[in-house]
């Protein structure tokens, strides 16, 4: 997949394309929809797919006071998602209060239309955009049987009662039900980071754990998961702890996992964990013993638990 950072950089080869438009934070089951339905008819009609998404999330740009907003994804991440989909190319819009002010028109009539000279448009039944968001499907279709390009409009992508959204897999996350987020990303939720020094606690119990620098704000709230950690080409089965340590006297948060038959020095090495499942919150114990009692029952939960998964992390 070729990625084009900014609307000029666009070769002439992508002419003619089938584009979709959106944020695609996720990249989640509906993304996946849209973005392999798009490679798969732009293949078949013999010409080039491309995804037009932008950076920062314009919500980071046009709504500063509402901090922190969560990505689920990095840029990277989301790059390298949209091309699992098989999309051959992703065009990424630099975003900024300037480039808030192009209109709907401008956006379609000059850049689909004249820049583009788009054959297709496939877009999600919720996607609204130009300067305050004048331009809807509804815009699209009109402009597009003036400029010769289809439009497409996907309806909403239900699992059960909910729509499957960046949002709602945003809540399930914050609310620590990170089980539930397969269902609507189709792969656990995953977060990256560096291996840190620790206060080594965790091998004073006999649980020796990797703290990791989380490159991303989207956590889930304080307490114990089940999860598996990649590292070095390699998965561990892992129990994860996020937050304070009280038991200790200890408040401040480290985000540290303990993995299953795992020996060596990883300091300074990266790590990416996937969350599996909320195993209970962070309690205060008497002392050493009962917590060390604690996280032996924890590491047997989660191995059964991550054992149970091992299907969904292939």
């Amino acid at each position: 997949m070729i990625v084009f950072k900014g609307i000029e950089n666009i070769t002439e080869d992508f002419r003619g394309s089938f584009v979709t438009i959106g944020n695609f934070d996720g990249v989640h089951l509906s993304h996946q929809i849209i973005c392999r339905k798009l490679a798969n008819e732009a293949k078949a009609a013999g010409t080039k797919s491309l995804v037009i998404t932008f950076d920062p999330h314009p919500k980071m740009i046009l709504h500063p006071d509402i901090r922190p907003f969560y990505l689920i994804t990095t840029l990277d991440e989301k790059l390298k998602l949209l091309e699992k989909c098989g999309v051959d190319g992703t065009l990424v819009i630099p975003f900024s209060m300037e480039y808030s002010k192009v209109t709907a028109e401008q956006f379609v009539f000059g850049f689909l239309g004249q820049k583009l000279a788009v054959k297709k448009v496939i877009v999600g039944h919720d996607y609204a955009f130009g300067r305050g968001k004048q331009g809807n499907s509804d815009y699209l279709i009109s402009s597009g049987a003036e400029l010769g390009f289809e439009v497409e409009v996907i309806d909403a992508i239900k699992i059960g009662a909910d729509i499957v959204s960046s949002t709602l897999i945003r809540n399930l996350i914050l609310a620590g039900d990170v089980h539930s987020v397969f269902r609507f990303l189709g792969r656990w939720y995953n977060i990256s980071g560096d291996i840190v020094s620790g206060q080594g606690r965790g091998a004073g119990l006999g649980f020796p754990t990797a703290n990791l620098s989380p490159e991303r704000e989207l956590l889930p709230p304080a307490g114990i998961y089940a999860a598996f950690a990649e590292l070095e080409g390699k998965s561990y089965m892992s129990a994860l702890n996020i937050g304070e340590k009280p038991t200790f006297g200890d408040y401040t948060s480290t985000f540290e996992a303990y993995l299953l038959n795992f020996t060596g020095n990883i300091r300074g090495k990266k790590i990416n964990i996937l969350f599996v499942e909320k195993l209970r919150d962070i309690v205060k114990f008497d002392g050493p013993e009962p917590l060390k009692r604690q996280i032996a029952a924890d590491v047997e939960k989660a191995k059964t638990i991550l054992l149970n998964n091992m299907n969904n992390n292939e």
